[in-house]
């Protein structure tokens, strides 16, 4: 599917504006020069009669070639002359031509009935954006992820250096991110809370989308109370496109799971994203504060068996780092 349906319509409403942009300065930059040189407009009327005489001449028959030559003549010489009085008034050779964003494709986003690369450039940069606006993504980068944070001591109940263990899940991640493509293994990112889930996942997140795949990201909250009014609000004006999105995407990133308040309809609204995604091999990367444990007793042995069984798992360990910044 790649990106969400309110991508695909953005993009196309921005080729729109790009193509209604470049006619109103085209038309602006034209009745400018026309006032300073009244003289343009008797050539392109001349180019448009000898235009429309050509097409015409071609029912004359035999005689239609001589004809035509000599009105291509007179158009080539309505041309040059519109170029030099152009030139002379100190405008460039393409001032009256339309200005388009991608001259490939006119702003169509298409050629010859093949996307355009401009057309992807603008869903990728669309997508981020929405993104974007959803989360921190810009700034949770795996450049901005700062391994110093955490502990090169070993915790002295696991023995288990907090630097080390996340040095390799930190590079597990980004070798991810790098690598992602549709058929990549699902991803439970599960610890205590403040020690980088969100960050190293929206890291993921930032470079999938950069790579053009469609990247749907939302606390668990927000994405179930979206499904949630779309099954039950009449009203509701995307009626369908919340679900499909979800189990579409090429990639979906549910944080926080757990935190959500928990009703029959989160539960087994859950279980379908799961198991639905599992069952068509689509990636999906779960962050919970939660344990295994506490998550089979807020959801049931079902879901938590095809996480734990499905999803390569990915302990964080260490210090929360938010009231660590806090106090530098």
């Amino acid at each position: 599917m790649g990106y969400n349906n309110r991508v695909y319509e953005r993009a196309d409403m921005e080729l729109h504006r790009r193509r209604d942009r470049a006619g109103a300065e085209q038309k602006k930059r034209h009745e400018e020069a026309v006032k300073k040189i009244p003289r343009l407009l008797e050539l392109e009327k001349e180019m448009a009669d000898t235009g429309i005489a050509a097409v015409n001449a071609i029912s004359l028959g035999g005689d239609a070639r001589k004809y035509i030559e000599v009105l291509a003549k007179q158009n080539l010489a309505a041309q040059a002359e519109r170029k030099r009085l152009l030139a002379e008034a100190g405008y460039p050779k393409d001032y009256l031509e339309m200005q388009f964003v991608c001259k490939k494709c006119e702003d169509n986003g298409l050629v010859s009935g093949i996307y355009c690369d401009c057309r992807a450039t603008l869903l990728r940069t669309l997508a981020f954006s929405e993104l974007s606006e959803l989360s921190p993504v810009v700034s949770s980068s795996f450049e901005s992820f700062d391994l110093n944070f955490y502990p090169k001591a070993a915790d002295p109940e696991t023995g288990i250096s907090p630097y080390n263990r996340m040095k390799e899940i930190f590079n597990f991640c980004k070798d991810y991110a790098e690598d992602f493509d549709t058929t990549s293994p699902s991803l439970f990112l599960h610890g205590k809370t403040g020690l980088g889930k969100t960050h190293l996942s929206l890291a993921i997140a930032g470079l999938a989308v950069n790579q053009g795949f469609g990247v749907i990201y939302g606390s668990a909250q927000n994405l179930l109370s979206k499904l949630e009014r779309e099954r039950f609000s009449r009203s509701y004006e995307s009626s369908g496109n919340a679900e499909q999105s979800l189990l579409e995407c090429d990639l979906l990133i549910l944080d926080d799971l757990g935190a959500e308040f928990s009703t029959t309809f989160t539960v087994s609204a859950i279980y379908n994203i799961i198991n639905t995604r599992i069952s068509r091999g689509m990636p999906v990367i779960i962050n919970t504060n939660l344990t295994p444990e506490e998550l089979e007793q807020k959801y049931s042995q079902r879901i938590t068996s095809r996480i734990i069984g499905n999803y390569i798992s990915l302990q964080f360990c260490g210090r929360d780092i938010r009231q660590l910044k806090k106090k530098n």
